[in-house]
C-alpha cells in the first residue's frame, strides 16, 4: 500500500473521530425544534377595582370623586355596602347620558321619555312648562352640542328608607330656537350656542331590584 493511500486512511479516521466527538457534545436535532419560550410579561391592570374596601386603603371608586372620610364619601360607601353592584363611576357615566336625554326630551316636548326618568313631582313641573309652551303655539328647534362639566357635588343615604340621593352639577351646551305660531323667533338665535348649568339630584332605593335612578330635584 502506497504512502498516499495510508495518508488518506489516516485523514478519514481523524474526520470520523471528530464527527463522533461533535455528536456526543451537541446531540442530534430531528425535525422542527420548538423555540425557547420567552419569560412571560405580567399583565397590566389599566383599571382599578371598583369595590368597597373595608379597612386599609380607600376605595378608589369613591376617592376619585370625593374625600372618602367626608359625609359624601361615607354616604357613597354605605350605598355600595347595601348594593354591591353599585359603582360610582358607572353612575356618573349614566347620569351624563341621562342629562342629555332629559334636556332634549324637554326641548322636544317628549313627555313619554320624561316620565321614564323623572320622579312624579319633577315630571309634573316639566310637563306644566311644556303645556304652557304648547298653549302659546310655540315650537322649538334644538340641538345638543355637548357637556363641558359633570361633577358629583353631594351624596346622602337614609338608612331607614334605604334611599340614596346623589347630586350632580352639569354644564351643557346646546342651540335652542323658539318660534311663535307665525314662525317668528321669540327666544334664541339660529346657530347660537348657549351654556346651560343645572344641579340635579338623582334618587333610588338602594335595596330595590330596579337599578334605575330618577331625577328627583332640580336647581341652577
Amino acid at each position: 500500500m502506497g504512502s498516499q493511500m495510508i495518508q488518506i486512511i489516516i485523514l478519514a479516521a481523524i474526520a470520523l473521530f471528530l464527527i463522533l466527538r461533535l455528536r456526543s457534545v451537541l446531540g442530534t436535532r430531528e425535525g422542527f425544534e420548538k423555540p425557547q419560550e420567552s419569560t412571560p410579561v405580567p399583565a397590566r391592570h389599566s383599571e382599578r377595582p371598583f369595590e368597597v374596601i373595608e379597612g386599609g386603603s380607600p376605595d378608589p371608586d369613591i376617592a376619585d370623586v370625593a374625600d372618602p372620610a367626608s359625609p359624601t364619601g361615607q354616604a357613597l360607601a354605605e350605598m355600595k355596602r347595601v348594593d354591591r353592584s353599585f359603582s360610582v363611576s358607572e353612575f356618573a357615566h349614566g347620569a351624563r347620558a341621562a342629562y342629555e336625554m332629559i334636556v332634549m326630551a324637554y326641548e322636544n316636548g317628549d313627555l313619554d321619555t320624561l316620565r321614564r326618568f323623572l320622579s312624579p313631582e319633577v315630571y309634573d313641573s316639566f310637563a306644566a312648562a311644556i303645556e304652557t309652551r304648547n298653549a302659546k303655539g310655540y315650537s322649538v328647534e334644538a340641538s345638543f352640542a355637548g357637556i363641558r362639566e359633570v361633577k358629583l357635588v353631594d351624596a346622602q343615604y337614609d338608612p331607614i328608607t334605604h334611599v340614596g340621593d346623589i347630586t350632580m352639577r352639569f354644564t351643557g351646551e346646546l342651540t335652542s330656537v323658539v318660534h311663535d305660531p307665525q314662525g317668528r323667533i321669540v327666544e334664541g338665535a339660529p346657530g347660537e350656542l348657549k351654556q346651560q348649568r343645572d344641579v340635579w339630584t338623582f334618587s333610588r332605593d338602594m335595596t330595590s331590584e330596579n337599578p334605575n335612578w330618577q331625577l328627583a330635584g332640580t336647581g341652577g
